[in-house]
């Protein structure tokens, strides 16, 4: 399961990110996840506990955006989520689209206090 590397590498960069800044307390992290990303929220939030564990964020908690799969069709130039219309472009029915999101992985922010 490789997610739990991920979210070491998060804290890791949260970690770096609070020394910078002389940060006391860190109350929550927020994470955005798109669709296609390699990263699976649930097994994220399911490793998270472990990774923070007897750690200074051991009492942050976690929160994860989904960001979508959003495809732009080449037809027609409709916006549509590509997973929940099968790459199928609800408007002209089209099947060729650019992806425009859902590959993220970002740490949207740290909320500190």
């Amino acid at each position: 399961m490789h997610e739990l590397g991920i979210v070491y590498e998060v804290i890791k960069v949260v970690d770096s990110f609070v020394k910078e800044n002389n940060i006391t307390r860190v109350e929550k992290i927020v994470l955005e996840i798109g669709q296609l990303s390699q990263a699976i929220p649930r097994f994220i939030e399911e490793c998270y506990p472990a990774a923070v564990d007897q750690t200074p964020y051991e009492d942050t908690k976690l929160e994860i955006v989904t960001l979508p799969a959003n495809g732009k069709c080449k037809v027609c130039g409709e916006i549509y989520n590509i997973i929940e219309h099968r790459k199928v472009c609800p408007n002209c029915n089209a099947e060729d689209f650019n992806l425009i999101s859902g590959e993220e992985f970002n740490i949207k922010e740290v909320v500190a206090c």
